[in-house]
């Protein structure tokens, strides 16, 4: 079998990842507010851990690993969003969710196998919550509920911060009702018009970390596998959530393993809407990229390092997974082992996607001129490899047609063909020249042969400037 090492958050040391029960890994990765489209930093953890979750399910099986990703639908902004726009939050919800799935889905992301809400969710927080005031780990005081820092030793391990130096470094204003400066809100009240719940400490809602933690627990146990998500929520939504879990579940060890991925840049510079280089997951579909050179890019940075989203690095991208289409046409049939050991090996050393990356690309470099059982043994394992990095999961003709946004070239292609024709025995190639010209300025790329002219849409394929050519 296959051994993961995995970088561990925790204990800052690259470790041997063994599961609590190889039949049953599980992992839980926090998932997103939903009350707005993901933007591109929020869809870095869904395809990084989406490639961890690919990579244990082929070294365990399918069926032995449980992924749990969460999502958070009730909150402050939610709550905003819905006095602002006077829509029901449910629907607001739903709606965002949707789009999440939808999104998600265009960049290869498996489902998790739940997906739970945390409003499903809220009476097992509530028992959570009276569980830790029964054990002095928190306190109840003007109809919240918070939890006391300084009764769990170990806070700070996670991050790598004391308790003292945290208060000493802060500038917030304490709640009047706050025991310790540190110590943060399990429950709070709702005000009229806000969701609420009924609970031993009045009408109220969670706090934001308790979410995690009691989902966890339900969904995966008082122990499981692997905790992951972005470096930004490392303090304090991590160092919280072992804080009230561990002091919850005594004989539980939360968590075992800790996976951060770093934070993502555009062009160089911190992604923000007053640099004017905010976008969308769902921005960047629309403006022609596909999902799988936006999930290329991404992987082509190891997770824990920063990465920076390139108008090059896409062009690069684009280029790949068209050649790599190319190598392995249309061919649907290929097993588990045709999978390449080299990237396997590199997947399994703490996610090194970059370099699995450059030998997946480096497998189809002489594809072409293969003898026939060489070229199909080679795209069967170029395939299977792909997939494993939740790329060309489509076929060659599929990708084709999703780049031509439902456009028939082919018309455009035999009419270039006898232009061709037609200049060969003119010797005049100036209205080839024209149509190439004018193809090239759309977006496709102009392929000719002795057999003809193939024409390729590329990411920035503009089928309003084929006009034109009409």
């Amino acid at each position: 079998m296959v051994t993961i090492r995995l970088t561990n958050s925790k204990t800052r040391r690259k470790e041997v990842f063994e599961p609590l029960d190889a039949r049953q890994v599980g992992m839980y990765v926090c998932g997103p507010t939903v009350y707005d489209r993901a933007h591109l930093g929020n869809a870095r953890p869904v395809v990084v851990f989406d490639t961890l979750y690919r990579l244990l399910r082929h070294v365990y099986g399918p069926d032995c690993v449980t992924y749990v990703r969460n999502f958070t639908d009730v909150d402050d902004k939610i709550n905003a969003k819905a006095a602002e726009t006077g829509r029901p939050i449910r629907d607001i919800t739903d709606e965002t969710i949707a789009w999440y799935h939808a999104d998600m889905d265009a960049l290869g992301a498996l489902r998790p196998t739940h997906e739970p809400r945390a409003t499903e969710f809220i009476g097992a927080m509530i028992a959570m919550i009276d569980g830790l005031i029964a054990k002095g780990h928190a306190y109840a005081r003007e109809g919240h509920v918070l939890f006391r820092v300084r009764s769990y030793a170990e806070y700070g391990a996670l991050s790598g911060r004391s308790v003292d130096d945290m208060i000493a470094g802060a500038r917030v204003e304490v709640a009047p009702f706050k025991e310790d400066p540190m110590d943060f809100v399990l429950w709070k009240p709702s005000e009229a018009g806000v969701p609420g719940w009924d609970s031993p400490w009045g009408f109220g809602r969670p706090g934001w970390h308790i979410e995690c933690s009691a989902m966890a627990h339900e969904l995966l146990g008082e122990s499981f596998d692997i905790h992951g998500g972005g470096l930004d929520l490392q303090f304090p939504h991590h160092e919280n959530e072992i804080a009230q879990s561990a002091c919850a579940h005594d004989h539980g060890s939360f968590a075992r393993y800790w996976l951060h991925n770093e934070m993502l840049q555009v062009e160089g510079k911190k992604m923000s809407k007053s640099l004017g280089n905010f976008f969308t997951v769902r921005d960047l579909l629309d403006q022609g990229y596909p999902g799988e050179v936006i999930r290329f890019v991404m992987l082509s940075t190891h997770y824990r390092k920063p990465m920076d989203w390139t108008e090059k690095k896409a062009e690069e991208a684009f280029q790949i997974i068209s050649y790599l289409y190319e190598a392995v046409g249309d061919i649907t049939d290929f097993a588990k082992s045709d999978v390449s050991a080299n990237v396997l090996d590199d997947l399994a050393d703490d996610l090194n996607t970059a370099s699995a990356l450059q030998v997946l690309h480096g497998m189809a470099v002489n594809w072409h001129v293969l003898d026939s059982a060489k070229t199909l043994q080679n795209a069967k394992q170029i395939k299977a490899t792909a997939n494993v990095l939740g790329l060309l999961l489509k076929t060659q003709s599929e990708w084709r047609a999703t780049l031509r946004q439902g456009v028939d070239l082919s018309r455009l292609s035999a009419q270039m063909t006898a232009l061709r024709a037609q200049a060969k025995l003119n010797n005049d190639y100036s209205q080839v020249d024209r149509m190439k010209t004018a193809l090239t300025l759309a977006g496709v790329e102009v392929r000719m042969t002795k057999d003809g002219v193939d024409l390729i849409p590329g990411h920035r394929f503009d089928p309003s400037k084929l006009e034109a050519l009409e």
